[in-house]
């Protein structure tokens, strides 16, 4: 299936989850915050929520710096 990550064409089998697509985007474990078709998604529910042909996902990293 075809998704948009951070306006970036990607191709992803069928039922991969928002957690998936996550640790294949950045290594990142804490600070990260996900929206699907501009909704955010819990991480409670990345594993849960499975991602759809031509769904526009936001994955934002959190930054620290002075």
């Amino acid at each position: 299936m075809k998704v948009t990550i951070n306006g970036a064409a990607h191709e992803l089998a069928e039922g991969t989850t928002v957690g998936q697509a996550v640790r294949a985007l950045t290594p990142a474990t804490t600070g990260v915050a996900v929206a699907v078709n501009d909704e955010v998604v819990t991480r409670s529910s990345w594993e849960s929520t499975a991602l759809a042909d031509q769904d526009r996902i936001e994955v934002l990293t959190a930054v620290q710096g002075g």
